[in-house]
């Protein structure tokens, strides 16, 4: 819960690997303007009432004009959302962000958590846990997609540019598909579908073919050892290096080093 005092123009941003539910209780803003890197846009009027959600590892940049405002918020752990992906034949996938919504399930139960906190000073965990699990689940079946919503379960082009740039960025150290899936918020299963369904290969092929496409410019370039090479590309052991090196280029790397030169 929060306040904001009058001011002509507040600018801020959100940015959290948790899903986040915004509620204007009172009071509220002129103008406001939002932006994310997920591509959401909106400008308008902020509202007593207005509900806005923003997806885990979304940035959110919000500008406000003659605002003057209480709000609160609820952080969603997106593995909330993980035992609703196969229920009922469906698949709860991503949520994509929404600002200035109306919904009033969502402004009576934030507004009793508010009420229940004036009142005793502090909430329940266990009561806060339920409450939580409620909200994801109706969440994921008002604003969520469905497998018969969406042919394709595909990542988002700012999820593809995330996970694509922390890959390049960590060539040469341990990635693990969990990680991935963390630093986008989604689970690891659907991240593994997603991405198969967006670029036509699973996210371990891909993390190879990077690997292995940085190590073909070092064996070109250097006269680094075949070891050596290994350990920069992020393979603990020359053998293994060797094995993936020779399935995605036809050749053993000591081969390709001699054609090269």
């Amino acid at each position: 819960m929060g306040h904001r005092a009058y001011a002509r123009a507040v600018e801020g941003m959100i940015h959290t690997p948790y899903h986040l539910v915004l509620v204007t209780l009172q009071g509220g803003a002129r103008e406001l303007e939002v932006a994310t890197d997920c591509g959401h846009r909106y400008r308008g009027p902020e509202r007593p009432g207005a509900v806005s959600f923003v997806p885990a590892h979304c940035e959110r940049r919000v500008r406000m004009h003659d605002v003057e405002l209480d709000w609160a918020s609820i952080a969603l752990k997106p593995a909330l959302f993980d035992p609703m992906v196969e229920e009922g034949g469906r698949r709860a996938c991503e949520i994509a962000p929404f600002s200035n919504t109306d919904d009033s399930f969502v402004v009576a139960l934030v507004g009793e958590l508010v009420r229940l906190h004036d009142a005793h000073g502090r909430l329940d965990r266990a009561y806060c846990e339920t409450m939580a699990h409620a909200l994801a689940s109706y969440l994921a079946r008002r604003y969520g997609h469905s497998a018969t919503q969406r042919r394709e379960w595909k990542l988002s082009p700012w999820r593809v540019r995330r996970i694509t740039e922390y890959v390049d960025a960590h060539i040469g150290c341990e990635i693990a598909i969990a990680d991935l899936a963390q630093l986008v918020g989604v689970s690891s299963g659907h991240l593994h579908r997603a991405f198969r369904a967006t670029l036509g290969v699973t996210p371990l092929s891909y993390i190879h073919e990077k690997r292995i496409e940085h190590a073909i410019s070092i064996l070109a370039s250097e006269d680094a050892a075949i070891a050596e090479v290994a350990l920069r590309v992020g393979y603990l052991s020359a053998g293994q290096f060797s094995r993936v090196f020779r399935r995605l280029t036809g050749v053993p790397p000591s081969k390709f080093r001699a054609g090269a030169g």
